[in-house]
């Protein structure tokens, strides 16, 4: 086992290495920016050494710098987290020739799988569905004539991309060239490359996932699915494990289809074989995560393992503790990410935190970073936190995951809380038909829903104040908003004794919790 790990990266992900190491008994060398100085990571590792500048690409992406802080700490390990030099294959293969060894799988795999098109073509031999598209890279010259054959609608993508970045939908010939200069430079700026190709969109489709672990002894389990489809701007907000709108033959094939990728490719460590699943059933192969996922807690609280202790163990050369048999999912986990953007418009906050209350309890996991004065900045992946929740079904969950958002205090800054205890709380979600358009759809609606209950309500408050009987008046206008509310939902008929002040109830707190976002700067 190793006796000293540097941690090259920053936040609630380096905390949670920190934590896994401490298990094992290995002394921490943390990595900080200037912005990063005063910040938890720094805190708890054994030891701490400067990067330079705020920016990542002064600091964080620096991975020279890195490499020489790790040689004179002593270090004999480099865990890279998510994001950053995570799926960097050139700075794993300089690990490996400065004789650190790179907790991940190998950077020849790395960079089969960081190619899309490469990609693509691996999980077709492996005897994977893959989604129609381009094989090879796409030139301005031949675009149209492809996107034709292909069809529409259809993806923009980068060959190089990753987290949602560098993929835009097209839905007419008219749109294709202005969307795929658009692409080629977010693709060149975040990835350094400007390759893209075509992929067939699959409009209301599920995006799931396979967590993979595998030892340098060739022994791979899966640790069963997540559902990721609860995204805004493709990127993830909600997540739960099992997912809930699986058949179990489904769920055994997706499983099956992922660990045959992985012992076609040889892969050891942690990984994630994502796919997507239509309204009609079909199941097709998207790209595989060479990393640990933002969302790996829900499936170590299922599952009862540590899946980052797993991960440094395999990279000292140990083998797996256990085999396919023996992992037992066991009740349902959900995890919802905190952001700093405003839950109407999810435009982006930044400031600094003046108050923090996070919620506790047996079954509620929040891993964050976050303390008083933490300062949200412009420099880095904005998440907040992560709050997840566990119960022995999926309804027992979700209830727990509700409860530990409504604990949740933090001032100074906005935050998307109250759209994930909305999301959390309506018919889609409930019935798990949600995919991922049904965020910006639902947000969608309940904006068209506001403006109408904000307008019978005035009319009605302004026609029946002359009367003089104020607090019948709030009152009686409450319920017209709420029946009108519950009528637009769809969910049950809005003007029956037996249901109204239930849905009243219910539509005011809605009206209350979202009250409390509008003008604020925090989450009260």
């Amino acid at each position: 086992m190793f006796s000293k790990l540097l941690i090259a990266n920053r936040g609630e992900i380096a905390c949670r290495i920190i934590s896994a190491c401490r298990k094992l008994g290995i002394k921490t060398v943390a990595v900080y920016s200037d912005a990063d100085r005063e910040t938890l990571h720094v805190e708890l590792a054994d030891e701490a050494h400067p990067l330079g500048p705020a920016p990542p690409q002064d600091s964080y992406l620096r991975g020279d710098r890195v490499l020489e802080i790790a040689r004179r700490s002593g270090a004999q390990a480099i865990h890279p987290g998510y994001g950053f030099l995570a799926e960097n294959a050139e700075f794993a293969r300089h690990c490996q020739e400065a004789g650190l060894k790179f907790i991940g799988p190998s950077p020849e795999l790395m960079d089969m799988m960081g190619d899309k098109l490469q990609a693509r073509k691996l999980a077709r031999k492996a005897g994977l569905p893959v989604l129609p598209g381009t094989d090879e890279a796409v030139d301005d010259k031949d675009a149209i004539d492809r996107a034709r054959a292909l069809g529409f609608p259809l993806m923009v993508k980068s060959a190089e991309g990753g987290g949602g970045i560098g993929i835009h939908v097209v839905e007419s010939v008219d749109e294709l060239l202005p969307l795929v200069e658009r692409t080629r430079k977010v693709a060149a700026n975040a990835f350094g490359s400007a390759r893209l190709y075509f992929e067939r969109y699959l409009k209301d489709a599920s995006h799931i996932e396979v967590q993979l672990i595998g030892d340098e002894q060739g022994n791979l389990l899966h640790l069963h699915e997540r559902d990721c489809s609860v995204q805004r701007r493709n990127q993830k907000l909600i997540e739960e494990t099992p997912a809930a709108k699986l058949t179990l033959e489904v769920r055994q094939r997706i499983c099956s289809w992922a660990v045959g990728l992985g012992r076609y490719l040889g892969y050891s460590n942690a990984g994630t074989v994502e796919f997507l699943l239509s309204t009609e059933g079909q199941i097709y192969f998207l790209e595989v995560n060479t990393r640990l996922q933002v969302e790996h807690g829900i499936t170590e609280l299922v599952n009862g393992v540590d899946l980052v202790e797993w991960q440094i163990r395999v990279a000292a050369g140990e083998s797996l503790p256990l085999e396919q048999d023996d992992i037992r999912a066991r009740g349902h986990a959900i995890e919802a990410r905190i952001y700093p953007e405003d839950p109407e418009t999810l435009l982006p906050d930044v400031g600094t935190v003046t108050e923090l209350c996070l919620p506790t309890g047996s079954n509620v996991r929040v891993d964050t970073a976050l303390g008083k004065g933490y300062e949200v900045t412009i420099h880095y992946e904005p998440l907040l936190a992560k709050v997840m929740a566990w119960g022995e079904t999926r309804e027992d969950s979700v209830r727990e995951l509700l409860g530990a958002l409504l604990e949740f205090r933090l001032d100074g800054i906005k935050c998307n809380i109250p759209l994930l205890q909305d999301f959390l709380g309506c018919e889609e979600f409930g019935r798990a038909s949600y995919h991922t358009g049904s965020l910006l759809s639902y947000m969608e609606r309940h904006r068209l829903r506001q403006g109408a209950i904000g307008q019978i309500v005035e009319n009605g408050t302004s026609h029946m104040n002359g009367n003089g009987r104020e607090r019948e008046n709030r009152e009686l206008a409450a319920a017209i908003g709420a029946a009108l509310a519950l009528a637009l939902q769809g969910s049950q008929p809005a003007a029956t004794a037996a249901h109204a002040p239930g849905a009243w109830r219910m539509a005011g707190r809605r009206e209350q919790l979202l009250s409390r976002s509008v003008g604020n700067r925090g989450w009260r």
